[in-house]
């Protein structure tokens, strides 16, 4: 019986083209995180479950519906991590941080939710994030902001995105909030969905992140957080929306924006886009005070976003990660060539040139083949190259050929 050998669902094969756009989106989130004070963490992709479930909240559909658990040979439950901020935290109490405060995490990485595989989110997927943990001042979510910003300038996309941001105020906020939502929905609990009945019971702020059609037309008219706020929770939202006004960042406040996890309070936003159909989201964060205590640490205040970068990479044009640099076909003619041919590619590789070695098929159809790979110059190298030390040089745009010495041919490439 043959096996048919596939890919797991909701996973994906990365191929070279699909690396070279993940590599610009990574490499360019590493310069920028660094110009702004972070420092990389890389955590383990399996915690103890206990990690996920405390952080992230029993209700949420990530710890209910989306997690992978299994039991290791010891008995440990194991959930391999669906988010990076909870193996942050743990991290920053387990490695006794405290005393280092402030500190700025920026991490990148496979992440695992069991979803429904659609275009823009699989299972296994590629995040990258910031952390700003021991500040608690609104000019944090700014700076937190203005590097998203920056990010999602520097690959290309900002023009495709546009920023939602909403305040879930301080605990005391929240805690009125809650009774307003509770009093309200318990008049239409009947028309709940059944993960929302179960919210109601637990966590009511969840019921707005719902995306079930009748609880959306009850979600309209539900009570406003906003007329729920205390002073210190408008002021706090205020002083950050001062400073993403002072950087120019255009925004839209959502006021039933709420963020799916439980360690959330204050500032949270999305960055969304049109362009991927249902998974709009592609940036989104915000304020979370009190995670660090919920792990057994000291009252940290934090604040921090994370990004798809399988979603960041749909979207960035081509120009801005396609490699400007020039590409060397070299062609050996004959034997000869081809004894010379691995010690002058060796050599422009040394010099920090990209070749590629051209050795099977007719002569013509190596030229035609490096025009298919966009060479800039085709390199030839025969036994009348060879005795005179030269290489003949085409220049496969214009057609102009000439023969120049291997130092030759360097110096002219770094002009």
């Amino acid at each position: 019986m043959s096996t048919k050998f596939q890919r797991v669902r909701g996973t994906r094969d990365l191929l070279p083209e699909d690396n070279v756009k993940f590599r610009f989106v990574e490499s360019t989130a590493h310069r920028l995180a660094m110009l702004y004070g972070y420092g990389e963490i890389e955590t383990p992709i399996f915690e103890f479950s206990e990690i996920f479930h405390r952080t992230l909240g029993e209700t949420s559909d990530v710890v209910s519906k989306e997690t992978y658990t299994f039991q290791d040979r010891g008995g440990d439950s194991l959930t391999l991590r669906p988010e990076g901020t909870a193996g942050v935290a743990r991290a920053f109490v387990s490695e006794g941080m405290a005393q280092s405060l402030p500190l700025k995490f920026y991490y990148s990485g496979p992440m695992f939710r069991y979803e429904r595989p659609q275009k823009g989110r699989y299972r296994q997927f590629k995040q990258l994030g910031v952390e700003c943990l021991g500040l608690e001042s609104p000019l944090a979510d700014a700076e937190c902001l203005a590097l998203a910003w920056d990010l999602l300038n520097g690959i290309g996309i900002s023009g495709k995105c546009h920023l939602e941001i909403n305040t879930l105020g301080d605990s005391e906020s929240r805690a009125r909030y809650r009774e307003a939502l509770v009093t309200y929905f318990s008049q239409h609990r009947d028309r709940l969905s059944a993960d929302s009945k179960t919210r109601l019971e637990k966590n009511p702020l969840r019921i707005l992140d719902s995306k079930d059609e009748g609880d959306r037309a009850l979600i309209a008219q539900a009570p406003s957080l906003h007329d729920h706020l205390n002073e210190k929770s408008k002021d706090f939202f205020q002083g950050v929306i001062r400073g993403i006004e002072a950087l120019g960042i255009p925004y839209q406040v959502n006021q039933k924006l709420v963020r799916g996890l439980d360690y959330y309070c204050h500032t949270v936003f999305e960055f969304v886009t049109t362009e991927l159909g249902a998974q709009g989201t592609v940036l989104a964060g915000g304020r979370y005070d009190g995670l660090i205590e919920t792990m057994g640490g000291p009252k940290t205040p934090g604040v921090g976003w994370a990004a798809g970068i399988d979603r960041l990479s749909d979207l960035v044009p081509a120009e801005k990660y396609q490699n400007p640099e020039p590409l060397l076909a070299l062609i050996p003619a004959d034997e000869k060539g081809e004894a010379q041919s691995l010690k002058t590619a060796h050599a422009l590789r040394q010099a920090g040139f990209k070749v590629e070695m051209l050795l099977s098929g007719k002569i013509g159809k190596r030229f035609q083949k490096a025009d298919k790979m966009q060479a800039t110059l085709a390199l030839v190298l025969g036994e009348n190259e060879v005795a005179a030390g030269t290489i003949a040089v085409k220049d496969l745009k214009s057609g102009v050929q000439e023969n120049l010495t291997l130092t030759a041919l360097i110096n002219k490439l770094a002009r």
